[in-house]
Protein backbone atom coordinates (compact mmCIF):
# COMPACT_ATOMS: atom_id res chain seq x y z
CA UNK A 1 0.00 0.00 0.00
CA UNK A 2 1.15 3.51 -0.67
CA UNK A 3 1.73 5.60 2.16
CA UNK A 4 1.70 9.09 2.09
CA UNK A 5 4.67 11.26 2.40
CA UNK A 6 7.30 13.02 0.20
CA UNK A 7 8.60 11.44 -2.81
CA UNK A 8 12.25 11.92 -1.94
CA UNK A 9 12.19 10.55 1.65
CA UNK A 10 12.03 6.61 1.84
CA UNK A 11 10.28 5.83 5.14
CA UNK A 12 7.98 8.07 6.52
CA UNK A 13 8.51 9.84 10.25
CA UNK A 14 5.79 8.25 12.48
CA UNK A 15 5.09 7.63 16.13
CA UNK A 16 3.89 4.73 17.62
CA UNK A 17 0.76 4.94 20.19
CA UNK A 18 0.10 1.25 21.10
CA UNK A 19 -0.29 -0.59 18.26
CA UNK A 20 -0.56 1.95 15.63
CA UNK A 21 1.90 3.81 13.98
CA UNK A 22 0.90 7.39 13.65
CA UNK A 23 2.64 9.32 10.65
CA UNK A 24 4.34 12.88 11.52
CA UNK A 25 3.50 14.70 8.37
CA UNK A 26 2.39 18.16 7.79
CA UNK A 27 -0.08 19.04 5.59
CA UNK A 28 1.68 19.85 2.62
CA UNK A 29 3.41 16.78 2.46
CA UNK A 30 0.00 14.84 2.53
CA UNK A 31 -1.08 17.03 0.00
CA UNK A 32 2.18 15.82 -2.08
CA UNK A 33 1.46 12.20 -1.14
CA UNK A 34 -2.43 12.45 -2.42
CA UNK A 35 -1.16 14.38 -5.83
CA UNK A 36 1.55 11.04 -6.35
CA UNK A 37 -1.15 8.36 -5.76
CA UNK A 38 -3.81 10.04 -8.10
CA UNK A 39 -0.73 10.26 -10.87
CA UNK A 40 0.26 6.79 -10.25
CA UNK A 41 -3.26 5.05 -9.76
CA UNK A 42 -2.16 3.53 -5.99
CA UNK A 43 -3.74 2.73 -3.30
CA UNK A 44 -3.84 5.02 -0.88
CA UNK A 45 -6.83 4.74 2.25
CA UNK A 46 -6.20 7.34 5.05
CA UNK A 47 -7.66 7.60 8.29
CA UNK A 48 -7.95 11.08 10.27
CA UNK A 49 -7.52 9.40 13.83
CA UNK A 50 -7.97 11.44 16.77
CA UNK A 51 -8.63 10.22 20.52
CA UNK A 52 -12.13 8.82 20.00
CA UNK A 53 -10.88 6.49 16.68
CA UNK A 54 -7.82 4.84 18.98
CA UNK A 55 -10.01 4.14 21.76
CA UNK A 56 -12.68 2.40 19.90
CA UNK A 57 -9.52 0.54 17.91
CA UNK A 58 -8.66 -0.47 21.15
CA UNK A 59 -11.84 -1.80 22.23
CA UNK A 60 -12.98 -3.77 18.43
CA UNK A 61 -9.62 -5.94 17.52
CA UNK A 62 -11.61 -5.45 13.70
CA UNK A 63 -11.19 -2.07 13.67
CA UNK A 64 -7.76 -1.84 14.68
CA UNK A 65 -6.94 -4.45 12.03
CA UNK A 66 -8.87 -2.06 9.41
CA UNK A 67 -6.53 1.01 10.91
CA UNK A 68 -2.85 -0.88 10.69
CA UNK A 69 -3.71 -1.14 7.08
CA UNK A 70 -4.25 2.55 6.23
CA UNK A 71 -1.69 5.56 6.61
CA UNK A 72 -2.55 7.13 9.89
CA UNK A 73 -2.87 10.97 10.51
CA UNK A 74 -3.35 13.06 13.96
CA UNK A 75 -5.98 14.90 14.41
CA UNK A 76 -6.40 16.74 17.92
CA UNK A 77 -4.81 17.75 21.30
CA UNK A 78 -5.10 14.37 22.45
CA UNK A 79 -3.10 12.76 20.12
CA UNK A 80 -0.51 15.48 20.18
CA UNK A 81 -0.36 14.77 23.99
CA UNK A 82 0.17 11.16 23.67
CA UNK A 83 2.98 11.30 21.64
CA UNK A 84 4.36 13.36 23.73
CA UNK A 85 3.64 11.58 26.66
CA UNK A 86 4.79 8.04 25.10
CA UNK A 87 7.56 9.19 22.75
CA UNK A 88 8.44 12.95 23.74
CA UNK A 89 7.97 13.51 19.86
CA UNK A 90 5.61 16.44 18.83
CA UNK A 91 3.12 16.47 15.80
CA UNK A 92 4.32 18.67 12.77
CA UNK A 93 0.59 20.11 12.24
CA UNK A 94 -2.46 19.21 13.44
CA UNK A 95 -4.18 17.39 10.62
CA UNK A 96 -7.99 17.40 11.30
CA UNK A 97 -10.15 16.78 8.34
CA UNK A 98 -12.27 19.55 8.13
CA UNK A 99 -8.81 21.87 7.23
CA UNK A 100 -6.65 19.41 5.47
CA UNK A 101 -9.36 18.15 2.75
CA UNK A 102 -10.10 21.61 1.52
CA UNK A 103 -6.57 22.23 1.65
CA UNK A 104 -5.87 19.15 -0.60
CA UNK A 105 -8.44 20.35 -2.81
CA UNK A 106 -6.94 23.73 -2.75
CA UNK A 107 -3.28 22.99 -3.15
CA UNK A 108 -3.16 19.55 -5.12
CA UNK A 109 -3.27 21.01 -8.37
CA UNK A 110 -4.45 17.99 -10.45
CA UNK A 111 -8.37 18.50 -11.60
CA UNK A 112 -9.93 16.03 -9.20
CA UNK A 113 -12.85 14.21 -9.68
CA UNK A 114 -14.53 13.33 -6.50
CA UNK A 115 -17.26 11.00 -5.24
CA UNK A 116 -18.97 11.83 -1.43
CA UNK A 117 -20.41 9.08 0.72
CA UNK A 118 -22.09 9.51 3.94
CA UNK A 119 -23.89 11.71 6.11
CA UNK A 120 -27.43 12.58 5.52
CA UNK A 121 -28.63 13.89 2.18
CA UNK A 122 -29.44 17.47 2.80
CA UNK A 123 -25.58 17.25 4.26
CA UNK A 124 -24.37 15.30 1.19
CA UNK A 125 -25.63 17.52 -1.23
CA UNK A 126 -24.99 20.45 0.32
CA UNK A 127 -21.17 19.64 0.77
CA UNK A 128 -21.41 18.97 -3.27
CA UNK A 129 -22.62 22.60 -3.87
CA UNK A 130 -19.83 23.96 -1.39
CA UNK A 131 -16.82 22.09 -3.24
CA UNK A 132 -18.11 22.87 -6.92
CA UNK A 133 -18.73 26.56 -5.77
CA UNK A 134 -15.26 26.82 -4.26
CA UNK A 135 -13.19 24.14 -5.73
CA UNK A 136 -14.96 24.83 -9.42
CA UNK A 137 -11.26 22.90 -11.01
CA UNK A 138 -12.54 19.40 -9.55
CA UNK A 139 -15.56 17.78 -10.53
CA UNK A 140 -18.12 15.89 -8.50
CA UNK A 141 -18.36 13.17 -10.51
CA UNK A 142 -20.66 11.04 -7.98
CA UNK A 143 -22.35 11.21 -4.44
CA UNK A 144 -25.00 9.44 -1.52
CA UNK A 145 -25.96 9.42 1.56
CA UNK A 146 -25.00 7.16 4.53
CA UNK A 147 -28.03 5.35 4.76
CA UNK A 148 -27.83 2.30 3.28
CA UNK A 149 -28.29 -1.58 3.69
CA UNK A 150 -25.61 -4.08 3.35
CA UNK A 151 -27.35 -5.58 0.40
CA UNK A 152 -26.51 -1.74 -1.40
CA UNK A 153 -23.00 -1.48 -0.98
CA UNK A 154 -22.25 -3.45 -3.74
CA UNK A 155 -24.26 -1.27 -5.90
CA UNK A 156 -22.63 1.85 -4.28
CA UNK A 157 -18.98 0.39 -4.57
CA UNK A 158 -20.08 0.28 -9.04
CA UNK A 159 -21.31 3.27 -8.70
CA UNK A 160 -18.14 4.72 -6.74
CA UNK A 161 -16.08 3.00 -9.55
CA UNK A 162 -18.40 4.04 -12.78
CA UNK A 163 -18.00 7.22 -11.16
CA UNK A 164 -14.35 7.35 -12.50
CA UNK A 165 -13.57 8.75 -9.17
CA UNK A 166 -10.16 9.76 -8.06
CA UNK A 167 -11.11 10.13 -4.37
CA UNK A 168 -13.44 9.10 -2.28
CA UNK A 169 -14.05 11.17 0.99
CA UNK A 170 -16.32 9.17 2.93
CA UNK A 171 -17.99 11.14 6.20
CA UNK A 172 -19.76 8.20 8.47
CA UNK A 173 -18.01 8.25 11.47
CA UNK A 174 -16.13 6.26 13.52
CA UNK A 175 -15.92 3.11 13.33
CA UNK A 176 -18.13 2.56 9.95
CA UNK A 177 -16.17 4.66 7.72
CA UNK A 178 -12.92 3.37 7.59
CA UNK A 179 -14.21 -0.52 7.80
CA UNK A 180 -16.55 0.64 4.64
CA UNK A 181 -13.14 1.51 3.39
CA UNK A 182 -11.20 -1.64 4.32
CA UNK A 183 -14.27 -4.11 3.48
CA UNK A 184 -14.97 -2.96 0.00
CA UNK A 185 -11.70 -1.96 -0.91
CA UNK A 186 -10.86 -5.01 -3.33
CA UNK A 187 -14.07 -3.18 -5.35
CA UNK A 188 -13.02 0.20 -5.49
CA UNK A 189 -10.75 1.22 -8.43
CA UNK A 190 -10.49 5.09 -6.93
CA UNK A 191 -6.88 5.16 -5.79
CA UNK A 192 -7.05 7.66 -2.40
CA UNK A 193 -9.98 6.89 -0.27
CA UNK A 194 -10.02 9.14 3.06
CA UNK A 195 -12.44 8.86 6.22
CA UNK A 196 -13.97 12.43 6.75
CA UNK A 197 -16.26 12.78 9.63
CA UNK A 198 -18.11 15.33 9.81
CA UNK A 199 -17.00 17.19 7.18
CA UNK A 200 -19.99 17.03 5.19
CA UNK A 201 -21.68 18.77 7.97
CA UNK A 202 -19.46 21.19 8.06
CA UNK A 203 -18.96 22.00 4.75
CA UNK A 204 -22.75 22.27 3.96
CA UNK A 205 -23.42 25.19 7.03
CA UNK A 206 -25.47 22.54 8.72
CA UNK A 207 -23.12 22.39 11.81
CA UNK A 208 -21.01 25.36 12.99
CA UNK A 209 -17.51 25.42 13.05
CA UNK A 210 -15.97 26.54 16.46
CA UNK A 211 -13.85 30.12 15.93
CA UNK A 212 -10.57 30.40 15.55
CA UNK A 213 -8.88 31.53 18.66
CA UNK A 214 -11.08 28.36 20.34
CA UNK A 215 -9.38 25.86 17.49
CA UNK A 216 -6.21 27.27 18.29
CA UNK A 217 -6.19 26.54 21.59
CA UNK A 218 -6.89 22.61 21.39
CA UNK A 219 -10.91 23.27 22.58
CA UNK A 220 -13.05 22.57 19.39
CA UNK A 221 -14.19 19.28 21.57
CA UNK A 222 -15.53 21.32 23.84
CA UNK A 223 -17.27 23.95 21.40
CA UNK A 224 -18.26 20.66 19.66
CA UNK A 225 -20.12 19.42 22.74
CA UNK A 226 -21.71 22.01 23.78
CA UNK A 227 -23.33 22.01 20.34
CA UNK A 228 -24.33 18.54 20.59
CA UNK A 229 -24.19 17.70 24.39
CA UNK A 230 -26.84 14.66 23.62
CA UNK A 231 -24.78 13.13 20.97
CA UNK A 232 -21.38 13.69 21.96
CA UNK A 233 -21.52 13.41 26.01
CA UNK A 234 -20.19 10.07 26.20
CA UNK A 235 -17.64 10.15 23.82
CA UNK A 236 -15.87 13.65 25.21
CA UNK A 237 -17.23 13.19 29.31
CA UNK A 238 -16.16 9.28 29.31
CA UNK A 239 -14.09 8.80 26.63
CA UNK A 240 -11.80 11.31 27.24
CA UNK A 241 -10.36 10.10 30.71
CA UNK A 242 -10.63 6.31 29.51
CA UNK A 243 -8.25 7.59 26.44
CA UNK A 244 -5.41 9.11 28.77
CA UNK A 245 -6.31 6.03 31.13
CA UNK A 246 -5.50 3.85 28.14
CA UNK A 247 -2.28 5.84 27.12
CA UNK A 248 -0.87 5.49 30.94
CA UNK A 249 -1.37 1.54 30.38
CA UNK A 250 0.52 1.68 27.05
CA UNK A 251 3.26 3.86 28.97
CA UNK A 252 3.82 1.63 31.90
CA UNK A 253 2.39 -1.57 30.79
CA UNK A 254 2.63 -1.74 27.45
CA UNK A 255 -0.95 -2.91 27.50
Amino acid sequence: MSRVGPPTTPKNDETEIGPFAIQCLTSGEVVAGVKEAVRRRHRLDIAICNAHTLLTALDDPDYADALKDMTLLNDGIGMGLASRFLNKKRFPENLNGTDLVPRILADIETPLRLFLLGAKEEQVVGAKAHIEATFPQHVVAGYRNGYFGEAEIAGICADIDAADADLLLVAMGNPRQEMFIARNRKHLNVPVAIGVGALFDFLSGSVIRAPRLVRMAGLEWLFRLLQEPRRLFRRYVYGIPRFFYAIVRLRFFGS
